[in-house]
């Protein structure tokens, strides 16, 4: 199988790629990438350096443009489509959501339109349990959950399943979308927070956490994420969406705890701050169609997740530094300071 993977320089598309071409020994990826802060083609060298030029192609550019995404698809005779490519951080798309609506909505309808004049026969678009919006202390989200996203980005994501789900019942394009609950793990770019708090904390820096720190959330180790996906991909059915979870529902001070623990850090570095606009109270992914239809089950416990992550974060020092020497510390300063 021949992939276009866009946004394979991110963190979830990072570590996707590294699953798909170490498991699939005859796939070919393509990653699109437009390399904006979070993306990093760094992630991504032993890959370019393994199989560059023969598995694995990079490609600089934009998923809105239209020319460049159907060269790519007849000039390496694409087969299937996974899309990561988006702008993701709640917090972001609140100081200015156009960055979100430009690649969430746009890029995607651009992939649609192309991969569907092309006659691709898959296309998979990975999405997010942020479309469903909040629950109460008990339930969880079915793919029969009404979407009601509650921020700029998960609008925007929303938006983008709503493209995919018309062109299935419009154009019968076979188009399937993959539902997740919060991804952990290596390489995550650390203005999420479990990266941020590891980051902070091994600083012995404040670490600042929104309202009352009791916002829940299903957390799912990012290879189990991505072995959804490629389930998604090999077994999917044609307009259907999945669920997945990683069945490890936790208070974030709980996490901020755990890590506190891990790093021998007191937890007087804790640092309540004002809660963010619009912040959803608790997730939680019943993926038992995932189950049912595809083989789907989490791997990882958070207790596993979580170690490994600690350790990936303190052997890969040097990558920490790379990626905090971009914009990334200025905006999350002035953000945080303001929620003082």
């Amino acid at each position: 199988m021949r992939l276009l993977v866009t946004g394979g320089c991110g963190f979830i598309g990072t570590n996707f790629v590294y699953m798909m071409l170490r498991k699939h020994p005859d796939m070919v990826i393509v990653n699109l990438d437009k390399l904006t802060y979070a993306g990093n083609r760094f992630n991504l060298l032993p890959i370019e350096n393994e199989f560059g030029g023969t598995r694995y192609h990079f490609v600089h550019g934009d998923i809105a443009n239209a020319e460049l995404v159907a060269h790519i698809i007849t000039e390496h005779k694409i087969d299937a489509v996974v899309n990561f490519a988006a702008e993701s951080h709640v917090d972001r798309s609140i100081a200015d959501c156009n960055p979100f609506i430009l690649t969430n909505v746009l890029g995607t309808q651009v992939l649609l339109d192309t991969a569907r004049r092309l006659g691709l026969p898959k296309f998979v678009h990975v999405s997010t349990d942020e479309v469903y919006g909040t629950l109460g202390p008990t339930g969880k989200f079915t793919e029969e959950t009404p979407l009601a996203p509650n921020s700029p980005y998960s609008a925007s994501k929303a938006s983008a399943d709503m493209l995919c789900r018309a062109f299935f019942e419009t154009y019968d394009f076979p188009v399937t979308i993959t539902r997740c609950s919060n991804n952990y793990g290596p390489f995550q770019f650390p203005e999420k927070l479990i990266p941020l708090m590891i980051m902070k904390a091994s600083r012995g820096e404040s670490l600042p956490v929104y309202g009352d720190g009791m916002n829940v959330r299903d957390w799912i180790y990012v290879t189990d994420h991505c072995r959804g996906v490629e389930l998604t991909l090999l077994k999917g059915k044609p307009g259907q969406a999945y669920n997945f979870g990683g069945n490890a529902e936790k208070p974030n001070i709980e996490v901020v705890k755990t890590i506190l623990s891990a790093l021998g850090q007191p937890e007087t570095l804790i640092n309540y701050v004002k809660d963010r606009p619009g912040h959803d109270r608790r997730y939680a992914m019943d993926y038992s169609m995932a189950a049912r239809e595809l083989g789907f089950e989490p791997e990882y416990t958070f207790e596993r997740g979580i170690a490994e992550t600690l350790e990936w974060y303190k052997s890969n020092e040097a990558w920490m530094e790379q990626v905090q020497s971009g914009s990334y510390r200025t905006f999350m300063d002035k953000w945080y300071g303001e929620r003082q």
